[in-house]
This record gives structure tokens, sequence and C-alpha cells, in this order.
């Protein structure tokens, strides 16, 4: 009786220890008490959701980490769960839920909007935050402020003599403008604006953890009253010399730009990445008409693989570029401040040689014609014939069906003067900008005058295709008619 006792407390013990281990700060919600637990809140984030979504599953820790720092906002904004496949139903029903993860905003027990921003734990922060309150936070106290600019990220303060001050109007404009993006404030207290030592002045503060001496902690605009001014103010010095890239903050860094990828962690290693963003810093305090970034290798893997980057082994970083025409360059030496002031000249010169990320130039050509980066010119822009091309994957199920059906149009087609029939892998080359491809298949007809290119979205069979070459090709094609009808063997007695 005694073992038995005694083996029920240790298994409620490691029960007890195993739920805390992976305890959460989001709210589980049920038909029974959703009202009660989102009414009278100003703002909530909740998430409808299946257990065996796997989009569900990927999202979870990362609304898991932006819980717990939205209960830490002034005021807190709560997130929340409901499980559509179980005590939710009646309101995942309610709210119209046909997909998951859904996600909505509800103030005041209402839903106010759906949830369209970033699915990861600081994109999620960052835009609740920017949904919460008024766009630009009060501050009434000294302590306020230094709360304020305490946070890990860049604080915009302005400074006012008066609530009817003209640059308070301006400066809550760019703030509505761009509370999704960054954080407002503003005091009106002449004793706060004097011991910060500002006066009718907005003031962008970066957060301690990017603190370098190549750059000023704080920087104060004392223009003129005018939104726009502001907006680039803000633009201009948000970063610094050398941001921090993430995939929520990628549009905000202009080119030319050169990026540094290693192991960026400024919640585990801030040490560690500092050591490698200081070198970097004091390259780009040298080159300030170039931008220059720092990016977490693991979170640009994708990017990196545009530049030729399949793996980023050890600590250093890589270094690779993208100018003002989005051509790409890497620095092919080992990291080093003295190789990167290299590199960073050479590419304000234009001394370097264009990345081209391209399979080698195929010896032989077929029916089909095979593309590459490296004589896509030659055998799709410069050609003096219109061109059907096709940018496939080869894992793609759907490319790997058309192949057969593409090999019959460019046997058929072998002897036409006025077209070829073209195909890329879209994997192993660089696409020219051109050519907008998301997707696999991606089907153009590009004419000889070289105007934009057609996107083929018709049928998928061998007659499709060809009548649709001949309805459109530039000059009627030798061997069908505009309808696509086969025209008689002139030999045919």
């Amino acid at each position: 009786m005694k073992v038995t006792t005694m083996k029920s407390f240790v298994f409620v013990l490691l029960s007890l220890l195993i739920s805390s281990a992976y305890c959460s700060d989001v709210i589980e919600l049920h038909d029974s008490d959703f009202s009660n637990l989102v009414d009278g809140r100003d703002i909530m984030l909740v998430e409808f959701y299946a257990p065996w979504c796997g989009h569900c599953k990927k999202l979870a820790p990362e609304f898991d980490k932006a819980a717990t720092e939205l209960l830490k906002n002034d005021p807190p904004i709560p997130l929340a769960k409901v499980d559509c496949t179980e005590s939710g139903k009646e309101s995942c029903s309610k709210y119209g839920v046909g997909g998951y993860p859904t996600l909505k905003i509800f103030r005041n027990g209402e839903v106010s909007q759906d949830y369209n921003g970033p699915r990861d734990a600081n994109g999620i922060v960052k835009y609740m935050r920017a949904q919460a309150g008024p766009s630009a936070k009060e501050l009434k106290a000294y302590s306020e402020l230094e709360a304020f600019i305490s946070k890990e990220d860049v604080a915009i303060v302005g400074f006012f003599n008066s609530e009817s001050s003209k640059l308070q109007e301006e400066f809550k404009k760019i703030a509505d403008k761009l509370r999704e993006s960054y954080r407002f404030a503003y005091t009106v207290a002449a004793d706060i604006a004097k011991k910060a030592g500002h006066e009718e002045a907005v003031v962008l503060y970066r957060p301690n953890h990017l603190a370098n001496k190549f750059e000023a902690a704080k920087v104060e605009y004392k223009g003129k009253a005018d939104a726009g001014d502001i907006q680039k103010f803000i633009n201009e010095n948000y970063h610094g010399l050398v941001g921090h890239r993430t995939l929520d903050t990628n549009d905000q860094f202009k080119k030319p730009l050169i990026t540094a990828y290693f192991k960026v962690d400024y919640l585990r290693n801030q040490k560690g990445t500092n050591y490698w963003r200081n070198r970097i810093l004091k390259v780009a305090s040298q080159n300030k008409d170039t931008t220059f970034a720092i990016a977490n290798k693991d979170e640009f893997t994708s990017e990196l693989s545009e530049f030729g980057f399949d793996y980023v082994a050890g600590d250093k970083p890589v270094i690779a570029a993208r100018d003002k025409d989005n051509q790409k360059f890497v620095m092919k030496d080992e990291f080093s401040v003295e190789n990167l002031e290299k590199f960073a000249k050479d590419f304000k010169d234009g001394k370097l040689e264009p990345y081209m990320k391209s399979e080698p130039i195929p010896e032989t050509q077929g029916p089909v014609k095979v593309a590459v980066a490296k004589n896509f010119d030659d055998l799709v822009v410069n050609s003096k014939k219109d061109i059907f091309i096709e940018f496939y994957a080869p894992w793609c199920g759907h490319c790997k069906k058309l192949a057969p059906v593409f090999d019959e149009v460019g046997a058929e087609l072998v002897d036409e003067q006025g077209v070829d029939i073209v195909k890329l892998d879209a994997t192993a080359n660089d696409v020219p900008p051109l050519f907008e491809v998301h997707g696999f298949p991606t089907l153009y007809f590009y004419k000889k005058d070289k105007s934009s290119p057609l996107r083929y979205d018709g049928g998928r069979e061998k007659d499709d295709i060809i009548k649709y070459i001949a309805k459109h090709a530039t000059d009627e094609l030798d061997g069908y008619d505009r309808s696509g009808k086969k025209k008689s063997d002139k030999t045919e007695l």
C-alpha cells in the first residue's frame, strides 16, 4: 500500500513538473468562458487553431514568446487561443473560422479586425504594441521616459513646449502613420524636457544593446515642423550605421546594401554578437553612403542560397551585397576588417564582378532549349524569336507532369523559324526580375519585340499550348494557322 502511495505521489509530482515546464502565458479559451474572458478587455489577440495543424504547431512557440513579452507591456496585451476541434467549436463557428491558424484582434469583446501581421514573436509583439492605445504614449514623469527608452528597441520621443505645438501636431501624424513599425512617446512636461536636455525636439534613442563608440546613443531632430521631414529623419537614423536585419524589418534597408551574416543572437549571446558587429561598424563608419547590416544566418538561409552559400560554417561572418540595380556581390575572402574595407571600396567603385547563380551552359540543345542564368540573355532576352518559356523546379510534381507535354510541344515546333520553346530550372539559376516567378511551373510567352512577357495560365495539354502560341505568335507559324489548326502539307497532291 505504501509503495502504491509513493508511486502515486511520484506520478503527481512528475506531472506537475512537466506541466510547469510547458507553462504558457497564452490564455486558453473555451466556449463556456469565451465571453467572460474577452469582454471588457481593451485589446486581445486570439488564435483559433487545430492541434493537428502544421502551421499552428509552427506558430505555437512564437505565440508563447510574444504572449510573455506583451504581458510586460504598459498596459499588458493578452494573447489567447481557442481549440476549434474540441472545447471551442461554437466560438470558431461564430467567428467564421475557415482555416488554421486564424488570428483576430478583439476590442471590448468584439472583433476589431483580422490579424495580418508577422508570425514570429518579435513581429507579433511590434504589431500588437502598435495596435494598443494611442499611437504615441504620453510621458508624465521622468521615470516613465527612462522606462520607455530602456526597452530593447528604438524609441522615438517628442519633447514639446505645449499641447498646441506645431511640431507636436506633425509628430503625431507620423506616429499614427508608422505606429505598426516604430515606438513613439511624447511629453509636454517642462521638467522632463529639462532633465532630458531637450526642448521642442524629436529624439531617437537607440537601445542599449546596440550601443557603440562609432555613433551617438541618441539623435536629435530640431528641423521644421513637417511630418515628411520627421519621417525622413526617422528612416535615415533608425537602424544606425549597422542595423539588425530581421525578416520583419527586411524592407527597411535600402540599397546599396552590404550584409554580414553570422549567428546574430542578442537574447543569448549579446557580447558575441557585438564582437562582430563592432568590426563591421568600423568599416561602416568610413562608408556612410552605403547601408550596412547584420543578419542571423539561420533566419536568412534562403537569401544566402541566392548568393551561393548552401551552408555557413564557423563563427565568422560571411559578406554579401546588392547594389541599386539589385545585382549580387559576394566577398570571397575570409572575414577580416581589412578584407571588408577592400570589399566595400571595390563594391562602391564598381570593380567587383556580380555573382550569378547559374548551372553550366549546356554543350548541346534539343527541341526544348535549356536556359541557365549565364546564357539567358543570349537565348531569351536578345533572341530574334518569340519565346515560350517554363520556369520549373525539379522536385515539383506539377512540373514533372508537364515535362513530357513540354517535350512534345518542343518536338512539334522544332522546325518553326519564329518560335523557341525554352525551360529554366528556377531553383538552380537566378531568374531575371523581368519574370515574376512565385510558384512552379510558371509559364510565359515573350514576343520578339521584347514587350512585357505574357503570363500563360491556359491548359497544360500539348494542343492547348500550341493553339496559344499559334494565336499570339508575332508571325504566323509555318505549320499552323492562327486558330491552331495544322496546315496541309504543301507537297500533298
